[in-house]
């Protein structure tokens, strides 16, 4: 068991993931490095340019670097996309993923999925009301994709080891956590998160005409939970705790686990089918057919 996260009454706050589960996670779909292909995070380029760039037939940092001019950009702003794009190559291969957390604008940090996957942490809080400055967080939940990390206000929670946990990791995958639980935990435990980028999966969901909150939107992917968690929506996460407060049941400490643990499975298969959607919406709509002849799963896909 890793350091710092405790058994307590025989449970183990550390589980591995089932193998449809896991299978479920990994559903084999094209891997593009979607962050080599954007010019987003420079200066004065939103979507518009972007689109344009992409028509021109650039379609990643590469062919940017390789042509002398390009039609709409002036020599001395070529030059200086040159130079930011360098830098932004040499951060992306030394894996410095914070180099981009104020670069890329909030909505668009799914670009960086497919490059920082295997070093992301999918996380979720439960907590004890919507008040930063009244209320607290009763459960951390991590997972990275193999194993859930639980830490429990009272239990095993210790701030140092939570810390340290989340320094390995280079992006932070949540569901509204960019309005919700970061802002909570740095109002909470300042200095608690690891100054790297936020892929906010709601964002994305928005984008993708995909309505209603997590549970919603795994029931219209068809992503299951077990029959009892099923039935639990946000509320009764305070509900469960506040049960086990005053009972000291671990039946329903037990139920409040597997309720955020399925929150965050749950999300890396939400995620990753909005990543893999949101590719496929860009390089339809704005590669050339020949763009990318290695991605042509791509093209057309219902």
């Amino acid at each position: 068991m890793a350091s710092g996260f405790k058994s307590y009454k025989g449970l183990t706050f550390w589980v591995e993931i089932p193998a449809a589960a896991f299978y479920q996670c990994y559903k084999a779909s094209p891997l593009v490095n979607m962050i080599t292909n954007s010019f987003i995070f420079l200066e004065r380029i939103g979507n518009k340019l972007e689109q344009n760039i992409w028509k021109n037939g650039i379609h990643d940092w590469n062919s940017f670097l390789k042509r002398s001019s390009i039609k709409g950009l002036s020599r001395h702003r070529k030059l200086y996309y040159d130079r930011k794009i360098l830098n932004a190559r040499k951060a992306l291969y030394n894996f410095d993923s914070s180099y981009f957390q104020d670069l890329l604008p909030q909505s668009e940090m799914w670009r960086l999925y497919d490059f920082f996957r295997e070093d992301a942490v999918f996380l979720d809080i439960e907590t004890t009301g919507l008040s930063k400055q009244s209320d607290d967080i009763t459960v951390f939940g991590l997972y990275d994709g193999i194993n859930t990390k639980i830490m429990i206000k009272g239990i095993n929670f210790d701030c140092n080891s939570l810390k340290k946990e989340l320094k390995k990791y280079k992006l932070i995958v949540t569901f509204n956590g960019a309005s919700f639980d970061l802002p909570f935990i740095e109002k909470r435990y300042a200095g608690l998160l690891p100054k790297i980028p936020n892929f906010d999966v709601k964002s994305a969901t928005d984008r993708l005409g995909l309505k209603g909150g997590l549970k919603n939107i795994e029931k219209s992917l068809s992503i299951k939970r077990s029959n009892i968690v099923d039935k639990f929506y946000g509320g009764d996460a305070l509900t469960l705790w506040s049960m086990y407060r005053a009972t000291g049941d671990d039946y329903y400490l037990n139920l409040l686990v597997e309720y955020n643990e399925f929150d965050i499975i749950n999300l890396k298969i939400v995620a990753e089918h909005c990543v893999k959607k949101m590719k496929e919406l860009l390089f339809n709509n704005h590669f050339s057919s020949n763009a990318l002849p290695r991605h042509s799963s791509f093209k057309n896909n219902p």
